[in-house]
């Protein structure tokens, strides 16, 4: 078994809606369907004892050894913890070559996983050793490490639940949740709405206690301290046992409570200084130590924490009864467990020898040793919710100290004997308020009840009303998706909105591009949902982002599908028939939102069958309105958009809209069938997005399809009285759209100006001269500088085949080289003529055609968008 490509497809996908790994793996005719299975399985299960391997239907019994991987590596992270359950494995039409997909939660585990997985099979096979046990204690240790940790987990998850997109920014838990100009943005608890100021009064706990006195709010005596000395005459100015913590310190560390006497108190100061740049002491209050979460202006959750402690049993040291607590599964190292193990550091040893013991002893039954006098989980302590006990003016006053110093979400540190009684200096003082609480404690606490307070920080950020989302559409399809998701953007931008925009030219914000080239992809996709100007999206949705990472978006709220006729970039990446091509456009249809909607060409059978795999609503488009999915789809009710004598008509339950065609000049008065296709899917989608029919209109007559606003697509100019037309097409349908708009053009003579792409079928690069042959009168074909993976002159070759049996062609010419060819054909143009030339370095040709019919390069020149200017200096030295 060899694999050739492993990859991440990070969004929805052809295979499911999960993330997941993809790989391409080849099986020898043995391993296609393993013949003694059951000895196999035997082999399998004695190096892993907990796999499972259901029988797949019509197989008898046999797996291939790909199926087994897919398997194995989804069963080794689901016992790694990982909330995984999809995997599939589908053999292509290459004898033993097979998709294997596993579903992955955390990309770095997902790899992992396979390549154990398939070290693993191979060992069976081979009837070599392998120890599985290291393996998923390697993948749980991975996943621990990478994944969120309970605090931000519950944030996202309560996002989740609520429909609201996030995206995990870095390898830490910095997460945005939304798009576009309604992204928020959180660090752990901390959400975007917490100022450095705030952060910075909370770490400062001198100033944090004046700030909270002065509102009323009780907080211990006490001051800062220069050093050990001055930490004993504090001490002695207070009277009694102190506290002697960091002055900006964190999670409990360095903090010594209830502690009395000189030596004791410089000894604590020491351990304080370690970790602070500074160091308080304050004055200890008896009672037990609560944290109080407040989110917005009302306390959410309130936990009682007690200090880690054992208890005897006459038998075990104290160390001992410490290891054992600490092979609770709920304990870990770090904040990615609910709680954290116990450690025997100094200030254990300290507290230990205060109570006449240390790690050895031995206490009796039922001695109860305290290892910390402080309570924070993240030194081993444990915690009990006491949410529902909470006086309410005990919590009007931790909403006022949040208030205070200025935190969102906050964490406050009550020392006090219970929670029954409002806060006063008798009952109890704040000691501490901080940023970026940890949430464990509410979460999971030791005993009690777990509150949902990933749900309140959510519900803070965004009102119940609110998913976090900008509109977005997707668009694919075979021919169009440029100039149907340009003039989508221009329709949605009619409102004052910034559109966000990719397409196969670059990223757009509004009007400015921020990235050149074939954007039609999933990042560029992600890049705009990222941009905290956009109002709305709308992407390009091209086959090969999808089949490379999935989609760029959970759900759209559009999907236009402009058509699919006899396909394009068949024969690649597994997909050999414009039904599979179907499949993998159709993940866009599939991930509309339940509120959204399809748009489909009711004019192609196989894009109006994707209606069934829509969640969402559909708008059917055709020219003409007589077609049976048109008039059916209508009768029911539906949406559709067709032409009636010289109208683009938008129907519903009886209505109609009416757009005059001559009042849409990308269309030249319908005269040209494909950009009509083009405004209907577009207006459509405008519709079904919520546009209303004012700005759809002023949008339709304002677009203009010239090499500024559509680079590349029937971009028509004048050249010495004869028509020239510049465009992207590059395949046989686009050929067979051109023919059309062309052949309703009047012109004395006709001459194309054609190549190839490379990485098309040999019957598809024929098949576009065979249809030129029949209306053009001379061609001159050209040999570009990308042959993509072709031979020199193959290219050419093929075209030269699809002229054989030519009924109009008379004159022929072979160029090498793409501005050669076109000057070649421009030079030889007269008055009355027409001129196709179908560009392939879009930008550079159209620049290169600007210069030729506007010799002094200036009004046409400024609207041809340029990469660099260095572009345009190669090209005209």
């Amino acid at each position: 078994m060899e694999v050739s490509r492993v990859r991440a497809l990070r969004g929805p996908n052809l295979w499911s809606r999960q993330t997941a790994i993809e790989a391409v793996v080849a099986c020898s005719e043995s391993e296609r369907a393993i013949g003694d299975m059951e000895a196999f399985e035997t082999r399998l299960r004695a190096r892993f004892p907990d796999i499972d391997l259901p029988r797949p239907p019509g197989l008898e019994g046999n797996h291939s050894l790909a199926h087994i991987l897919a398997v194995a590596a989804l069963r080794l992270q689901t016992q790694a913890g990982c909330p995984v359950a999809f995997c599939r494995s589908a053999q292509t039409l290459d004898a033993g070559i097979y998709q294997v997909v596993i579903e992955y939660v955390e990309e770095d585990v997902g790899r992992l996983a396979f390549d154990q997985a398939l070290a693993l099979c191979m060992a069976t096979l081979r009837d070599e050793p392998f120890e599985v046990g290291p393996v998923i204690a390697e993948l749980k240790a991975l996943y621990e490490d990478v994944r969120l940790g309970p605090s931000t987990g519950s944030i996202v998850q309560a996002a989740a639940r609520r429909g609201i997109p996030y995206r995990r920014l870095t390898e830490g838990s910095l997460v945005q949740f939304g798009w576009g100009r309604r992204q928020r943005r959180i660090q752990a608890a901390e959400t975007d709405a917490s100022g450095a100021i705030a952060e910075s009064i909370a770490q400062d706990k001198a100033l944090t206690k004046s700030l909270l006195a002065s509102a009323g709010v009780s907080v211990p005596r006490g001051r800062c301290v220069d050093d050990a000395e001055d930490a004993w005459a504090a001490a002695q100015e207070i009277g009694g046992p102190v506290v002697v913590k960091p002055l900006d310190g964190n999670q409990g560390k360095g903090v010594a409570v209830n502690v009395q006497g000189r030596e004791p108190v410089m000894a604590a100061y020491a351990v304080a200084r370690a970790h602070g740049s500074g160091v308080l002491v304050e004055s200890y209050f008896p009672g037990h130590d609560f944290r109080l979460l407040v989110v917005g202006d009302r306390l959410v959750a309130a936990a009682r924490r007690d200090p880690p402690q054992v208890v005897g049993d006459g038998h075990r040291t104290i160390a001992e009864l410490v290891e054992q607590i600490n092979q609770d599964p709920l304990r870990g190292e770090g904040h990615g467990t609910s709680l954290t193990r116990i450690r025997l550091d100094e200030i254990a040893l300290q507290t230990m020898a205060a109570q006449g013991c240390g790690p050895d002893s031995v206490p009796a039954p039922g001695v109860c040793v305290v290892l910390r006098n402080n309570a924070n989980l993240s030194t081993g302590g444990s915690a009990t919710d006491v949410t529902d006990h909470v006086h309410p003016d005990l919590a009007a006053s931790a909403v006022t100290a949040a208030r205070m110093v200025g935190l969102d979400v906050c964490g406050i540190d009550l020392v006090s004997r219970n929670v029954y009684q409002p806060l006063t200096p008798e009952t109890g003082c704040f000691v501490e308020v901080n940023a970026a609480p940890g949430l464990r404690m509410h979460l999971s606490p030791s005993f009690g009840t777990g509150r949902d307070v990933g749900a309140a920080i959510i519900d803070m950020m965004y009102p119940a009303s609110d998913n976090g989302r900008v509109p977005v559409a997707a668009v694919t399809g075979t021919n169009g998706k440029t100039t149907t998701v340009r003039l989508l953007a221009h329709l949605c931008a009619q409102s004052g909105a910034c559109v966000g925009m990719t397409n196969s030219d670059g990223v757009y914000i509004g009007a400015r591009r921020i990235d050149a080239g074939d954007c039609s992809g999933p990042r560029s996709a992600r890049n705009v949902l990222l941009h905290p100007d956009v109002d709305m999206a709308v992407f390009e949705t091209a086959r090969g982002g999808i089949l490379r990472e999935g989609l760029g978006f959970d759900r759209c709220d559009v999907a236009v599908v402009t058509n699919l006729g006899v396909g394009d970039h068949l024969g690649l990446n597994y997909i050999s028939t414009v039904e599979d091509l179907a499949i993998v456009k159709r993940v866009i249809v599939e991930n509309v939102a339940p509120t959204g909607t399809a748009v489909l060409n009711a004019q192609d059978p196989i894009v109006a069958q994707m209606a069934s795999s829509c969640p969402g609503q559909i708008i059917f488009f055709a020219r003409d309105g007589r077609h049976p999915v048109i008039e059916t789809h209508r009768a029911q009710g539906g949406r559709v958009v067709f032409v009636h004598q010289g109208d683009l008509v938008f129907a519903e339950d009886g209505l109609e809209t009416r757009i005059e065609l001559a009042a849409v000049p990308l269309t030249r008065a319908g005269s040209i069938g494909f950009q009509v296709e083009n405004a209907m899917a577009a207006a459509a989608a405008a519709w079904a997005m919520g546009v209303d029919w004012v700005r759809i209109q002023a949008g339709l007559a304002s677009f203009v399809s010239d090499a500024g606003t559509v680079p590349g697509r029937f971009n028509v100019f004048e050249h010495r009285g004869a028509t020239l037309i510049a465009d992207y097409g590059h395949n046989p349908d686009a050929i067979l759209a051109l023919v059309e708009a062309v052949e309703a053009m009047p012109a004395r003579r006709r001459t194309v100006v054609i190549s190839g792409a490379g990485d098309r079928r040999d019957q598809d690069i024929r098949r576009q001269t065979e249809i030129l042959g029949d209306v053009f009168d001379s061609v001159v074909l050209y040999q570009d500088q990308c042959q993509r993976g072709r031979g020199d002159g193959e290219v050419l070759a093929l075209l030269r085949e699809g002229l054989g049996a030519a009924r109009r062609m008379s004159r022929l010419q072979e160029i090498h080289g793409e501005f050669l060819a076109i000057d070649t054909a421009l030079d030889a143009l007269e008055p009355g003529d027409l001129c196709l030339v179908l560009i392939d370095q879009v930008e550079e040709a159209l620049a290169h055609i600007a210069r030729r019919v506007e010799p002094r390069g200036d009004a046409l020149m400024d609207t041809i968008p340029a990469k660099e200017e260095q572009v345009r200096a190669h090209a005209y030295p």
